[in-house]
């Protein structure tokens, strides 16, 4: 009786406590808000490819918005810092990195109106993120 109840408490704790967590932002270069999403191993393409999904609410191409072109920056950052590690410590290959950004949550392989969502590829070479152009 006494494992179970413990672990009533536990799960209780964790419930309560979730709602409470502070979300994690990540450092990127341009200082804007981003948060990892999700991270998707992907063989659909016929090959490896790794997916990590970022929400950066003020990304966008209207005035006061992140444009892409400084987003893309943070992108290669994010692979450098995140991606990197992330493959290394798991000793996965991918053929592809796939670092993404949308304005807001969206289902993978699924589009929605008004979403900015920006996209970049890289391929990993000597622990590093070399640019893939889709």
């Amino acid at each position: 009786m006494r494992g179970r109840g413990c672990l009533y408490v536990l799960a209780l704790m964790a419930a309560f406590a979730a709602p409470l967590r502070a979300q994690a932002l990540l450092p990127v270069p341009s200082g804007q808000p981003v948060e990892l999403a999700d991270v998707l191993l992907d063989n659909n393409p016929g090959e490896l490819w790794i997916r990590f999904r970022f929400i950066a609410p003020k990304i966008g191409d209207q005035a006061g918005q992140i444009p892409y072109d400084v987003v893309a920056i943070d992108m290669e950052h994010l692979c450098t810092i995140l991606a990197v590690p992330y493959v290394e410590s798991r000793q996965i290959t991918p053929a592809r990195v796939i670092i993404s950004m949308s304005d807001r949550p969206v289902a993978f392989g699924t589009s929605q109106p008004g979403a900015t969502q920006f996209f970049e590829a890289y391929r990993l070479r000597d622990s590093r993120c070399i640019w893939e152009e889709f």
